[in-house]
């Protein structure tokens, strides 16, 4: 009979997780679920739990975020699971593989170098090591090594920020801001003239454009497209409520009166600015 007596330990910790993952995935007696699944179909979990993780901080919910970590600390332990039992790695493989790099990439923390330095040199110092682990398995391109799974916006600050490190980078901010407007004028001209895969094509330059802005501005974009989510929800919602108290909605609005309220809202998030 399975002792399952760590399994209904509420003090088990990591142990307990570990335990119950065994478990699940136990051919003869697991979740049919959990035996089914393998790397490809988990990864979109993993990637929902990380950006939930990041919502929850954004909120600045901290319960909501102790829960949010557990979710997305079982990504691992599944992950990891999975590994064990194809013979690949293991949890405890993980562990000491992160600890390693946490320890190599810390010398002024943890060897004989200087903790007397700046954060940009520390960082200068970050990348050089991990350059160094490039080079050391066999990543010999500038560019090697940026996840592909990664979202757009961000792999393509990593994409230049690499280039940049070699010098391929504008200097100035302003060649920046005159190639969003070339690749702007590109984009309306293809809407006109070229096919659809061909305007995307155009509107893709122009994202990654904007994306390098950001990078010359010191601005991470996700953040900021974040934010700007955020604003628009606040402001439609103020647009709801105020239909709401004159008996209407949205959909029996129109475009006149809703531009009159998102101006309104507008003038509501100025004035709660210069309040704070």
């Amino acid at each position: 009979m399975t002792d399952d007596s760590l399994i209904h330990d509420p003090d088990g910790g990591l142990p307990r997780l570990l335990r119950i993952m065994q478990r699940l995935r136990d051919p003869e007696t697991g979740c049919p679920w959990d035996i089914e699944q393998d790397f490809a179909t988990i990864a979109p979990y993993t990637i929902e739990e990380a950006y939930e993780v990041a919502d929850a901080i954004e909120r600045q919910d901290w319960p909501e975020l102790e829960g949010e970590l557990g979710d997305l600390l079982l990504q691992v332990v599944y992950h990891s699971q999975m590994a064990n039992e194809a013979g690949l790695f293991s949890f405890d493989s993980v562990t000491r593989r992160v600890s390693d790099k946490m320890v190599a990439r810390h010398p002024h923390v943890f060897g004989d170098e200087s903790r007397d330095k700046s954060a940009e040199q520390q960082t200068l110092d970050w990348e050089r090591i991990k350059a160094a682990e490039r080079a050391a398995s066999a990543q010999g391109g500038v560019l090697d090594g940026v996840a592909v799974g990664l979202p757009a916006l961000l792999r393509a600050v990593k994409l230049q920020k690499r280039a940049a490190r070699v010098g391929f980078d504008w200097p100035d901010v302003t060649q920046v801001l005159d190639k969003i407007v070339e690749e702007a004028a590109e984009l309306t001209e293809a809407r006109d003239t070229l096919s659809q895969a061909e305007i995307e094509e155009e509107f893709g330059d122009l994202l990654f454009v904007m994306a390098n802005l950001a990078r010359h501005l010191d601005i991470d974009p996700e953040a900021a497209l974040r934010g700007a989510n955020a604003k628009f929800v606040r402001r439609f919602h103020y647009i709801e409520q105020e239909l709401a108290a004159r008996g209407s909605s949205p959909a029996q609005s129109d475009l006149a009166e809703m531009d009159a309220l998102w101006n309104a809202a507008k003038r509501r998030d100025k004035a709660a600015k210069a309040d704070g």
